[in-house]
């Protein structure tokens, strides 16, 4: 075993200990939301930051957009994180399956991607392919049954399609992050987590996946 995948193996069973605790202490998830998503946000400052020139007006512009952009997400997520124990609180519940799917998305679109390989699904990232994205979607399917009490409410048809919906939007996420990086020119957004790169490499389907997922539940489930 490389020592590359070594470090990427402890990494991820710390990420995992950690999104077990956040689940069952919400001190320990609004601080670590918090703490990741400002982590998250100037990994993402630094990478428009590569890509657009601060010479040109109409780049000065974008610049600005994407900073009140992302800014804004922060503010939206701690809001979430802190209605989670108030007014919501199935909130939690949501948050985790919205995670859990993008998760899922990403280890069934690795998996089919390496098997079966086949047709490239966009130019964006080479690595990705059809038969990837459509393992991103059984491997989604897959976590229905493990939460079919707390979330179905005899309406199964609706949580599939929540569940593909949310891996839909996992699956751009990644993309539109991997579309980024390519045009700055780099591989990961930062070396913080060893054999992963940055917080916003691991976590770049979830920022898209968690407000789509809650949405979807608030309209649906409440």
């Amino acid at each position: 075993m490389s020592g590359e995948l070594k470090k990427r193996i402890v990494t991820s069973i710390l990420l995992i200990s950690l999104l077990v605790a956040m689940y069952h202490y919400t001190f320990i998830m609004i601080i670590a939301v918090m703490v990741i998503a400002i982590i998250v946000w100037i990994e993402f400052f630094s990478l428009i930051s590569k890509i657009f020139s601060k010479n040109k007006k109409k780049e000065r512009l974008l610049r600005f957009l994407y900073k009140a952009i992302s800014l804004l997400y922060l503010l939206l997520l701690v809001f979430f994180i802190f209605a989670i124990e108030t007014h919501y609180p199935n909130l939690k519940l949501y948050l985790l399956y919205s995670i859990l799917v993008s998760i899922l998305s990403d280890i069934g679109g690795l998996i089919f991607g390496k098997i079966f390989k086949g047709r490239k699904l966009t130019q964006i990232s080479p690595n990705k392919t059809i038969s990837g994205s459509i393992g991103s979607l059984i491997f989604s399917l897959s976590l229905i049954h493990f939460f079919n009490e707390e979330l179905i409410f005899n309406n199964f048809l609706i949580l599939i399609i929540i569940t593909i919906l949310i891996s839909i939007t996992s699956q751009l996420g990644d993309l539109f992050i991997s579309l980024l990086k390519r045009k700055a020119k780099v591989k990961d957004t930062s070396d913080l987590l060893p054999g992963h790169g940055g917080f916003l490499d691991r976590v770049d389907g979830i920022i898209f996946a968690i407000p789509i997922g809650v949405l979807l539940f608030s309209i649906f489930l409440i």
